[in-house]
């Protein structure tokens, strides 16, 4: 047969970007599926032969795991799609995730060459394209669970504990998750709503490192064995500190102990998740009523807002501080926003919640803001435009206004932390304590997915190391 050159950059640049299928969003507002139905795998191909192949490969410089975003791309292009996906999981754990969320308008798709002339490769949703079409790959390690005749226990089972499980594994050790949650995931099953990453994708992920010989200890059992073996107890020989940044943000107004008024966090559990997977006090449904309040503007003001569309709200209104262009999140959710029909009230800062007089809900006071000039850190400061005061009618309010550390288990496990609450630690994620490491945005902040993941790889990597160098206990 004969062999068929593959195309030049010319003939790359002159194919087209295929269409990436979503649900119409009068259709998507009905349900909490996934908003993005992704490639079949004759576009996908199509997609990834856009790719240049550039040699000197930013999209690869670009992403914080260094994917090799060519090589996989190559390999799906002729149709092989499973050693594309093996290429992926080289240097990720959860292709399949990282494809859903990461911005990769700010990663490797806004490093991607072709961007300069047309759309950009579409190279998350290929990811994810990919990740789905083999979600269940050969097990990670084929060691028996003792093969290192080391024990690490993980307190937190959400990206940078899964990942830093799979890791772990795959050198040999014994490994044990533990988590507050009922259910394995963390972030992924109970932050992320189902209409951005549906639950089976995350339930695959953790069945995966369950079938490689992770085990996992969550809910009742798993919070308090967490604090205990922070504190030093337990068998094993190093711990790793994973507990991500899930404490909610409050703001300094009157009100927020009202009924009717919830936490980011509260919210989007209570409205996502299944409530089988729920502590028993959350499995009360929430009753959004006609009119919903949400106060912020990055993702998880979105993820709020979105789902409060979803759960019947015939008004949601996201109101932030500063003007729309400075929202932090991605446009993308944004965008999807607009479209389901969130309202945007920018420039309005809260300064108080009450009762409504009349028995009608509650009742938000904002003022109306405009921005300072910069300060000598090009920081423009808020300012409330006096006599500005405005209400608004609300039967639910969710304040979105970001997230810190939980200072906990860094307490019982005696690391240091900084002021803003994330836990001190050396380029590898080595605390004070000789065989105590963190990692993800318990060490970085609230940060993104793939940076926790490779957070979570450094860390794993320092602990292989570090139980290399030490004999057992």
């Amino acid at each position: 047969m004969e062999s068929v050159s593959p195309p030049d950059r010319k003939q790359r640049l002159a194919i087209p970007p295929q269409p990436i299928p979503e649900q119409e969003p009068s259709e998507r507002v009905r349900n909490w599926e996934e908003v993005c139905l992704g490639f079949e795998l004759g576009a996908a191909q199509i997609e990834a032969t856009r790719c240049l192949q550039c040699p000197a490969a930013p999209c690869v410089k670009a992403c914080p795991l260094h994917n090799n975003i060519p090589a996989a791309l190559q390999a799906l292009e002729v149709g092989e799609p499973q050693r594309a996906v093996a290429v992926f999981r080289l240097t990720s754990p959860m292709p399949e995730v990282c494809g859903r969320l990461c911005p990769q308008e700010r990663l490797c798709e806004g490093a991607c060459v072709v961007g300069r002339r047309s759309r950009p490769v579409a190279i998350g949703k290929l990811e994810s394209f990919l990740g789905d079409f083999a979600p269940q790959p050969a097990p990670v390690s084929s060691l028996s669970p003792s093969a290192s005749g080391r024990q690490v226990a993980v307190l937190g089972a959400g990206p940078a504990g899964l990942a830093a499980a799979a890791r772990l594994r795959g050198a040999g050790h014994e490994v044990t998750v533990f988590d507050l949650w009922p259910h394995p995931g963390g972030l992924l099953f109970y932050g992320i709503p189902s209409f951005k990453l549906d639950k089976d994708v995350v339930r695959r992920l953790v069945g995966r490192l369950a079938d490689d010989g992770v085990k996992f200890e969550c809910g009742p059992k798993g919070a308090p064995a967490a604090t205990a073996i922070a504190e030093g107890g337990g068998d094993f020989d190093a711990v790793l500190l994973a507990h991500g940044a899930g404490a909610d943000n409050q703001l300094r107004i009157r009100g927020l102990d009202l009924p009717g008024v919830y936490t980011a966090t509260e919210f989007l559990v209570r409205l996502n998740a299944p409530r089988q997977h729920l502590p028993r006090a959350m499995r009360e449904p929430i009753g959004v009523g006609d009119t919903v309040i949400v106060l912020g503007g990055g993702d998880t003001a979105m993820d709020c807002a979105r789902s409060a569309v979803r759960a019947g709200a015939r008004e949601v209104v996201c109101l932030y501080r500063r003007s729309e262009s400075e929202m932090g999140g991605r446009a993308e959710e944004r965008i999807r926003a607009g479209e389901e029909g969130v309202r945007f009230l920018c420039h309005a800062s809260p300064s108080q919640i009450s009762a409504d007089p009349a028995g009608r809900g509650l009742i938000l006071t904002y003022q109306v803001t405009r921005t300072g000039e910069p300060d000598a850190f090009g920081q423009r400061p808020v300012i409330s435009v006096p006599d500005s005061q405005t209400d608004l009618r609300a039967d639910t309010v969710v304040v979105a206004v970001g997230y810190r550390v939980a200072p906990e288990l860094a307490l019982a496990a005696g690391v240091e932390a900084a002021p803003s609450g994330t836990l001190l630690v050396g380029p590898d994620g080595g605390t004070r304590r000789p065989a105590v490491f963190a990692a993800g945005d318990c060490t970085n902040g609230p940060d993104l997915v793939v940076t926790a993941i490779a957070s979570a790889h450094r860390a794993a990597d320092a602990i292989d190391r570090y139980l290399a160098s030490v004999a057992p206990r």
